[in-house]
């Protein structure tokens, strides 16, 4: 879970040693619908809060939309093995 959220990958592009994205995402949904990402960043904040503080009076978010470096590569890697198994497939039986 941890490495498509990081990457911004596909469930799909999840690397097999990793374990099956659809397991991976069923685990996924069953645990936001538990809320359990939602008590974790709030435990984490808690703790932050404590140990270094918070300016609650302000904040700022700035953010961007792009995909990770690390999702182009294994997106492009992904589509590209497919690609190339199917050619392969097409040439041994055409």
């Amino acid at each position: 879970m941890i490495y498509v959220l990081r990457a911004g990958i596909q469930w799909n592009a999840l690397p097999k040693e990793l374990g099956a994205s659809s397991t991976v995402h069923d685990r996924f949904q069953e645990w936001e619908k538990q809320h359990f990402f939602q008590v974790l960043w709030q435990a984490g904040l808690a703790e932050y809060d404590e140990v270094q503080g918070i300016e609650w009076e302000w904040q700022s978010v700035d953010g961007a939309m792009t995909k990770a470096q690390i999702a182009q590569r294994c997106t492009w890697s992904q589509s590209n093995r497919s690609r190339q198994e199917g050619n392969q497939t097409q040439s041994t039986h055409g």
